[in-house]
């Protein structure tokens, strides 16, 4: 009886650290899902997302619990928060991305104010470009690829350990580059293109300038403006995809 008893004893122990390390799991996994681009969206209601955080806790769980059993909740549960928010906002930054790119496209093609959104400051070429990417972003396996990330997060961030102010500081100073460049270089074409069709437009007025070159000018940029946006978007969606995809795999890289 006494060695039956010892055995419960040891079983609740082994169970109670392990219902420990679970919730240390849970917290970064629902911290990342805060953040997490598609499956966290603010459109998706939460009790879809409080599930899908269960199931990734569950799917990385058998790999990383032997690692946090010695990690106390109370000593751990702060530090796995931030980290799940670091690693959430690595990737959100990728869709301000797509935000800022669509922003840049619609001032230099005047299509800024097309279908405007109430209170939301995004235009529709934004949320055209965020829609497009994330239904690549899920076809190409984004739930898998997520795994994979946590996994590869608790090798680079340890769990139930404060990440040093350095390695956060050089890895929020490489993404924001990252996404300011991706920014950049899906809007660029459309920046160039307004350019010189504005300085084409401007040379038409001091040879005419009884034609309201206005008139004319604005209409058939935002019409080239939307045929170019046709051409190149699928181009510039793979680029995207491959960065996010790249950064998924390897999230301590150099800005580009």
């Amino acid at each position: 009886m006494t060695e039956l008893l010892r055995l419960l004893l040891n079983y609740q122990a082994a169970l109670a650290d392990q219902a420990e390390a679970a919730a240390l799991i849970f917290l970064r996994v629902g911290a990342v899902m805060a953040t997490l681009p598609a499956f966290g969206e603010q459109s998706v209601p939460a009790r879809i997302r409080l599930v899908l955080a269960l199931m990734f806790s569950a799917a990385i769980a058998p790999a990383v619990l032997p690692a946090l059993q010695p990690v106390a909740l109370v000593k751990g549960a702060f530090p796995e928060v931030a980290i799940g928010l670091t690693l959430g906002l690595g990737l959100r930054l990728f869709i301000l991305a797509l935000m800022t790119a669509g922003s840049i496209v619609a001032n230099a093609t005047s299509l800024s104010q097309l279908f405007p959104a109430g209170a939301e400051a995004q235009p529709a070429i934004a949320k055209l470009l965020v829609a497009a990417g994330l239904a690549l972003a899920v076809q190409g396996g984004l739930a898998l690829r997520v795994v994979d990330y946590l996994l590869l997060g608790y090798d680079l961030l340890p769990g139930g350990q404060w990440p040093s102010s350095s390695a956060i500081t050089e890895f929020g100073v490489a993404q924001v580059g990252r996404a300011f460049s991706l920014a950049f270089m899906i809007s660029m074409p459309f920046v160039i293109g307004s350019l010189l069709y504005n300085v084409a437009l401007g040379v038409i007025n001091r040879a005419m300038p009884q034609l309201m070159v206005s008139f004319i000018g604005a209409p058939a940029l935002s019409l080239g403006g939307l045929v170019v946006l046709a051409m190149i978007t699928p181009f510039v969606l793979s680029v995207w995809l491959e960065a996010f995809t790249a950064f998924l795999t390897d999230p301590i890289q150099r800005a580009p």
